[in-house]
């Protein structure tokens, strides 16, 4: 996990959420709205009568298109999650879980573990320069 996936984690959390809402005015939405022509012949003559409704083709096209998205950004913010709490020091996984999945400030991390920021920005910086040598020593 990158220090820019974790970054983009509040984003897909707010993402899933737009969509899910989309999701629900889906039927509403003017774009799906399609016109038709046909002839109406009970008079033994063509008549063009217009045909407005919702195109329920495009409408389950969209739908399906935005609950797999749904669940990709679901399950990429699960990984995310998932690594943080698999940090095995317990301060470290506090401020990841804190700055990354909550969003906090660094100022206020830092309050609440009683450390100053710029300790807390070496924490996280120390943590992926660490995960990167690793990572280089495994290949």
């Amino acid at each position: 996990m990158t220090r820019k996936q974790l970054e983009q984690y509040k984003s897909k959390k707010a993402e899933i959420e737009e969509l899910k809402a989309y999701i629900s005015k889906l039927g509403s939405s003017e774009s799906l709205i399609g016109s038709s022509t046909v002839f109406d012949y009970r008079s033994g003559y063509p008549k063009p009568q217009a045909v407005v409704g919702v195109d329920r083709a495009e409408y389950w096209k969209k739908k399906e298109r935005y609950e797999k998205k749904i669940e990709q950004l679901q399950a990429e913010c699960e990984e995310a999650e998932r690594f943080v709490e698999g940090i095995e020091d317990s301060l470290t996984r506090r401020i990841f879980r804190m700055y990354f999945l909550d969003g906090v400030r660094q100022e206020d991390i830092a309050a609440a573990v009683y450390m100053h920021r710029s300790r807390i920005s070496l924490k996280i910086s120390d943590f992926f320069k660490k995960e990167h040598k690793e990572q280089k020593e495994m290949v």
